[in-house]
């Protein structure tokens, strides 16, 4: 005999693997950013490093001009070097908590694993890595682990355990549902009591997540969400018990917005009376 499902795991649905998960239990929608994506954003940031080290190099030569030693010209701009496209980017993706200029021109962060802001090994070590791959290969072995990678990681990501996670994202706009069609009869004779606030918001999460749960478990939380709804609703109809919370939920919002309109009638009609003075007394 099938267990029963504790409400705060009832509406859990299977997941994939590489989900972001927090210690709660509660799977993240993150998405991480993809390879062309990742490549337009470190095209930017090499080259700002770029210009960068060609600056410090002019100040170099400019400063000390042509009295400076050859081998110290050498080691001030190997040094110019490093500062350019290891201290800089550490610093920065330190202090901003895994973003760039690159990064923030396509909207994506570096965050670890776990979903938490990175620290300064791990900046160290993808700007130490990034040597290799990114400056040495011209980008070419970041491109091919990212294109073999599920969150598109480059081999700094994996050795830090980090990844470039999307934050500007479009703006979902949740679809409204009315009352389905063979309820449509069934609508304008039922009454709907208001239930627990829990339970409609129980209902809301079920409708909102029912094509990503397996068919067992859609018909079972759908049948106890509807055998725990229905003291609340008469007559009830004989159609099936996902059918029936949708007419539900959909003949509660709808009543409770014209409620809501009506309120707002009344208002209206009372603001002269409420905001203004007696007797027509002037307004100084």
């Amino acid at each position: 005999m099938a267990q029963p499902v504790p409400p705060s795991t009832a509406l859990v649905s299977q997941r994939d693997d590489e989900a972001l998960v927090t210690g709660e239990a509660v799977a993240l929608d993150v998405r991480p950013a993809g390879v062309i994506l990742r490549g337009a954003g470190t095209l930017i940031d090499w080259a700002l490093s770029l210009a960068l080290f060609l600056l410090a190099a002019f100040a170099v030569m400019t400063i000390a001009g042509s009295r400076l030693d050859p081998a110290l010209a050498t080691a001030l701009t190997t040094a110019s070097l490093v500062f350019a496209i290891v201290v800089v980017p550490t610093v920065v993706e330190t202090a901003t908590g895994g973003r760039s200029l690159g990064k923030l021109a396509i909207g994506a962060r570096i965050v670890r694993d776990d979903g938490g802001a990175i620290q300064l090994r791990h900046a160290f070590i993808r700007a130490l890595v990034g040597v290799f791959e990114i400056y040495m290969t011209f980008g070419g072995l970041a491109a091919m682990t990212g294109l073999l990678n599920a969150k598109a990681k480059r081999l700094g990501d994996m050795i830090a355990g980090t990844y470039s996670q999307m934050e500007r994202v479009p703006a979902y706009d949740q679809p409204v549902y009315g009352v389905p069609l063979p309820l449509t009869e069934w609508a304008r004779i039922v009454d709907v009591a208001k239930m627990p606030d829990p339970l409609s918001r129980r209902i809301a999460q079920f409708l909102a997540q029912a094509s990503k749960l397996t068919p067992e478990t859609r018909v079972r939380l759908a049948a106890d969400l509807a055998q725990e709804a229905s003291p609340y609703v008469s007559p009830l109809p004989r159609v099936p018990a996902e059918m029936f919370l949708a007419g539900v939920i959909a003949m509660r919002r709808d009543r409770e917005y014209a409620a809501l309109m009506i309120e707002r009638e009344h208002m209206l009609r009372l603001a002269p009376a409420l905001t203004g003075l007696p007797h027509g007394f002037p307004e100084r």
